[in-house]
């Protein structure tokens, strides 16, 4: 969502040169969230542009109906919301059946007790540290908690999900969910995206090898 869609070819080869692990596709309906953006079409052609793994988060009412498409298309792992769906573990259980990995999301302010009985289910949470829906907003502070309580319940019940974090992730965010518990972290105007020129494809990774060691030089202080 946040790459120069003029110039998508260039900006995913660089990030994938500069060592990006995982591209996050954020798809939007307009209901769930205020907003609509990209579809399984967006992530077929993405696919043809390099060979990152491809993560679809469907922020979507009753997800179950696009499962399968976004598997399909190429996506090795599906995230849905636990707000979104009604028949929550039979929509986890599609996303592994399709050959998928399957994640949770949750919204800032939902409880996370609502993750209670499917963390068993998921190989990754993904903690929502803003509202979804748009680009550029200001970290909610109780994300860094939530995070350290979330690793906390996943250390003591010895589940191996990933904790990945989405919504302002610049440096000092960064640092402090990484030492909080989070291992995937989703970026984008704060970070790696900031302030470059439309055309700057090259620059993606020099800001993202930028990122990388002034998040772990931050962490050694926090």
């Amino acid at each position: 969502m946040c790459a120069n869609l003029g110039h998508l070819e260039d900006d995913l080869r660089a990030l994938e040169a500069a060592g990006c692990e995982e591209l996050h596709f954020d798809i939007m309906d307009g209901l769930f969230v205020p907003n609509i953006t990209l579809g399984a079409d967006f992530v077929r052609m993405a696919r043809r542009c390099c060979s990152l793994p491809c993560s679809a988060h469907l922020m979507v009412f009753r997800p179950e109906r696009y499962i399968d498409r976004f598997v399909e298309a190429g996506c090795a792992s599906v995230t849905i919301h636990v707000e979104a769906c009604t028949h929550t573990h039979r929509a986890l259980a599609q996303i592994r059946d399709a050959g998928a990995s399957p994640g949770i999301a949750i919204n800032p302010a939902t409880p996370l007790t609502k993750l209670d009985y499917l963390l068993d289910y998921v190989d990754r949470v993904l903690v929502m540290t803003v509202d979804p829906g748009y680009a550029g907003q200001t970290i909610i502070p109780s994300a860094f908690e939530r995070v350290g309580i979330l690793r906390e319940n996943l250390d003591y019940r010895k589940l191996e999900a990933d904790i990945e974090v989405d919504g302002n992730i610049n440096v000092e965010n960064a640092a402090i969910l990484a030492t909080q518990g989070a291992t995937i972290l989703d970026l984008g105007t704060a970070s790696v995206f900031d302030s470059r020129k439309p055309t700057a494809s090259a620059a993606l990774g020099e800001a993202l090898g930028a990122f990388r060691s002034a998040v772990e030089e931050r962490r050694k202080t926090v």
